[in-house]
């Protein structure tokens, strides 16, 4: 593809600077940015003056070139010159010259994605240069380049051109004057030309440097934490006496080791989280929530680590705050940051939890107050760097990573929120947390549909359709210990979540506002597409109108208000499956099968074992097992390659397969991952209970999946 956009003819000096300009607003109407700009612009104003000077004038042609994916902005400058004798030495940078030619040659490679040149002695000189669009930038089409030439055409009208130039001529001895003063200028933008050079290979350098930092930061999550989530869960079989009691000695050396465990854990997850962070692999996933809901979390955390000890942990009640749309979960995190230094650095006294409406009525204050060593004032600031700590008596005994303080700011920071602190030594410390009320996304967009990807693997996900938020924080309250509710406040944000996930079920009203489409519609087009109309759907409205409901798919209806027991009924009769028998696991780690296994005992599954991805297909195919937990990181064949050679074998490709692993995934890898997989687990689970009622979920899933299959392929 190669479109011409316009051609500037380069006859005398202030030619030079019309190509320039010509240049950045080109650049500025295909969508570069204005560093962008300025380096294309400043390129082809150092080719343009070189034909000129050198050359003897010549020509400027912009063009687009490149594919519809990758369109490249190009750029072609020509002379009638003598050529370039010496533009070999001049590219390998051996070439000086007292005039400086031959530097804006090297700068302009520098700045631009593309360079070539073409030069015969006595045929003159041919320049092309091109910088790949931004991804960010508008599609180039037809009616994309009518508009830029438009708007060339019009920055060129009521200037008659010609005339200007004639006038010019009359006044090139009166430029005689500004002429060294242009040199100066000329010199100056060669340094800069030489600056932005060297900064973009510091750019390119550093990019490098954040590639192996976050290569090394997978490779040890995974190298790490394999052997402590198995270090973890065999002391936890230990202590819960699943193979016989232990003494009371032997309970303390293992609790020990257990507590160890622990402590590197919470280092290698502190890591973790700091890198994501840093690379905006976190997302924010908000909910309504309340300060009591936030409140009773920390309680049930914090409380039996102090139950025999001081200091007193105080929550204070909350008094007129009103239910924040935030993410909960992080909020939580930031809080128990504040809380565990707290407790560390606090023998005796109390600790006071509190929360209270911001002056700007648009945020919540939790504060965390304790009565330990306090923070000189010097320190105050430094302790919210990463890897910061104060250097005291008390600090010694005390362990930590200095990533806590740090990971709290960047959290509230994505939450449109901020940190701060206020303590004196002696005295005490309080740490602050301002939260907005409503998360607000960085990003304007259609209205925020929390999590769109299910997260929870224990919980079946219910899409709820209702425009009203206080109805909303009811079904949130009537079934979120047993559902996963992805909220829905109206028919756009509904079909964006269904492009996103495929929930278990729709809860759906019918009246929606006056702006938006009503549910009829929406009930319509889900039972109209083969990928949705198997989604049982329940209408809950004031509309007394059952018939219609019924006649277009609804699976119920009910007349608002209903009972909780009885929409929690209907949702369990619609996710209700028969368990499955074989489960096969592919792992290469003895531990890790033993673990799995361990948790699977006294259930009516049949467990297969493969300890490496050639066994493992042989045992899909010949067992035929319902589901398949797999690992990633194996010898030989690793999982990626297991779940390829899957998904190719007509015999087991409609296998439900479980990824189970320890390694820190990527976005691509994880995006790849749910698009061919029924969940990914992590091996570290933080007790037995809470692991099997893990895998027993996810195994009902998968069975559910297979009834959905088998009554598709009846109905076929």
């Amino acid at each position: 593809m190669s479109t011409a956009i316009t051609r500037v003819e380069i006859r005398y000096e202030q030619d030079v600077v019309y190509a320039r300009q010509r240049a950045r607003r080109i650049a500025d109407l295909l969508g570069f940015d204005r560093n962008d700009q300025t380096r294309i612009s400043t390129a082809v104003s150092e080719i343009a003056r070189n034909a000129y000077q050198y050359g003897g004038g010549g020509e400027v042609e912009f063009m687009l070139e490149g594919t519809a994916r990758s369109p490249v902005f190009a750029v072609t400058v020509r002379d009638r010159g003598p050529g370039i004798k010496d533009v070999q030495a001049i590219l390998e940078g051996r070439y000086t010259s007292p005039t400086g030619m031959g530097m804006g040659i090297i700068g302009t490679r520098r700045l631009m994605d593309q360079f070539h040149i073409n030069t015969e002695p006595g045929k003159g000189t041919e320049v092309t240069i091109g910088k790949t669009l931004p991804l960010s930038a508008p599609a180039v089409t037809p009616a994309v380049l009518r508009r830029i030439a438009e708007a060339l055409a019009a920055r060129d009208a009521g200037s008659p051109l010609e005339e200007i130039r004639v006038q010019n001529q009359e006044l090139l001895r009166a430029l005689d004057e500004l002429r060294r003063r242009r040199e100066e200028l000329e010199d100056t933008n060669r340094g800069v030309l030489a600056l932005y050079a060297e900064l973009d290979e510091k750019v390119v350098q550093l990019r490098g440097v954040d590639q192996l930092k976050s290569r090394f930061l997978s490779n040890m999550s995974h190298e790490f934490r394999t052997p402590l989530n198995s270090i973890r869960a065999l002391s936890r079989l230990l202590l819960d006496r699943a193979d016989g009691d232990l003494t009371a000695e032997q309970e303390k050396q293992v609790t020990f080791i257990r507590q160890a465990a622990d402590d590197f854990t919470a280092l290698i997850n502190d890591l973790l989280d700091l890198a994501k962070i840093e690379s905006g692999k976190i997302d924010v996933r908000p909910r309504e929530c309340t300060v009591e809901e936030i409140f009773s979390g920390l309680r049930g955390m914090f409380k039996p680590l102090l139950a025999n000890k001081a200091p007193e942990l105080v929550f204070e009640p909350p008094e007129d705050i009103p239910p924040l749309f935030t993410d909960y979960g992080k909020v939580v995190q930031i809080l128990r940051n504040f809380l565990s230094n707290a407790i560390k650095f606090n023998e005796r006294g109390e600790i006071r939890v509190s929360a209270r409406p911001g002056d700007d009525g648009q945020t919540v204050l939790f504060a965390v107050a304790d009565t330990g060593i306090g923070i000189a004032p010097e320190d105050q600031e430094r302790i919210f760097d990463e890897y910061t700590q104060v250097e005291t008596a008390q600090h010694g005994k005390a362990k930590g990573t200095g990533l806590g303080l740090p990971i709290s700011r960047k959290l509230a920071e994505m939450l449109g929120g901020r940190v701060g602190v206020q303590s004196s030594p002696g005295a005490g410390s309080t740490f602050t947390a301002a939260i907005p009320v409503r998360y607000a996304p960085p990003m304007a967009g259609d209205e925020h549909v929390a999590a769109l990807t299910p997260g929870d693997i224990t919980r079946h996900p219910v899409l709820v359709v209702e425009d009203d938020a206080a109805t909303q924080l009811v079904y949130e309250k009537y079934l979120g210990s047993e559902f996963e509710v992805f909220p829905a406040q109206s028919i756009r944000a509904a079909r964006q979540a269904l492009q996103s996930m495929k929930p278990a079920a729709i809860v759906l009203d019918i009246l929606m506002p006056a702006e938006d489409e009503d549910g009829w519609t929406f009930l319509t087009e889900v039972k109209a597409h083969a990928a949705t109309r198997d989604i049982p759907v329940i209408v809950i409205s004031v509309l007394e109108d059952r018939d219609k409901g019924m006649s277009l798919g609804a699976e119920d209806y009910c007349v608002k208000p209903f009972e909780r027991e009885w929409l929690l009924g209907k949702l369990h009769d619609l996710t209700r499956r028969e368990p499955l028998e074989k489960v096969l696991i592919i792992d290469d780690e003895d531990v890790a099968r033993y673990i799995l296994k361990s948790h699977l005992a006294g259930t009516r599954y049949t467990v297969l074992e493969a300890a490496d991805g050639a066994a493992g297909l042989r045992l899909a195919e010949t067992e035929q097992p319902g589901v398949i937990f797999l690992d990633l990181i194996m010898p030989g064949m690793n999982g990626f390659e297991v779940l390829q050679r899957l998904k190719a074998n007509p015999a087991a490709r409609a296998i439900p397969v479980i990824i189970s692993t320890s390694k820190a995934l990527d976005e691509a890898e994880r995006r790849s991952l749910n698009q061919q997989t029924l969940a990914v687990l992590s091996k570290e689970a933080t007790s037995r209970e809470d692991a099997i009622a893990a895998v027993r979920e996810a195994l009902r899933r998968a069975a559910e999946l297979h009834g959905i299959k088998e009554r598709s392929d009846h109905e076929e």
